[in-house]
């Protein structure tokens, strides 16, 4: 009875700004977050890519929405830099999570250094495409 009035009373809801991640966390939710994106944003995609494949007026139509020039609408550039980035974290992510669960680089200093690869590479992967693209 005494060891209940000791225990430290749990709280009743949980503040996630207050919770202190670490990186291979982060990088695990991203993943999470950039795959539930890519899956969300799939239609967009799909009708993106049945606009540039269809007749000449569709293709001025999505040239003009997407624009490689400068004249492009720059949301939709917005949007799909976002998904840029999105799609190669969850690659990137992906093989790292392959590796670990084939336990290659379970311990803590190679899971923390994957981590740190997996956002530089997404980062700069997305940088570089995007401003090829935009």
């Amino acid at each position: 009875m005494a060891e209940a009035a000791v225990r430290k009373a749990r709280p009743k809801h949980l503040n996630l700004m207050q919770i202190r991640l670490p990186l291979p966390g982060i990088v695990s939710i991203l993943h999470r977050v950039s795959g539930a994106g890519l899956f969300l944003c799939l239609p967009v995609l799909i009708g993106l890519f049945g606009a540039s494949l269809g007749s000449p007026e569709q293709l001025e139509t999505y040239r003009a929405v997407v624009g490689f020039t400068l004249a492009g609408i720059p949301l939709v550039k917005l949007l799909l830099l976002g998904l840029l980035w999105a799609y190669l974290h969850h690659f990137c992510a992906g093989i790292r999570f392959l590796l670990l669960d084939m336990h290659v680089g379970i311990e803590l200093a190679s899971a923390r250094t994957s981590a740190v690869v997996v956002l530089a590479v997404s980062l700069t992967l997305t940088v570089l495409l995007g401003a090829l693209t935009w």
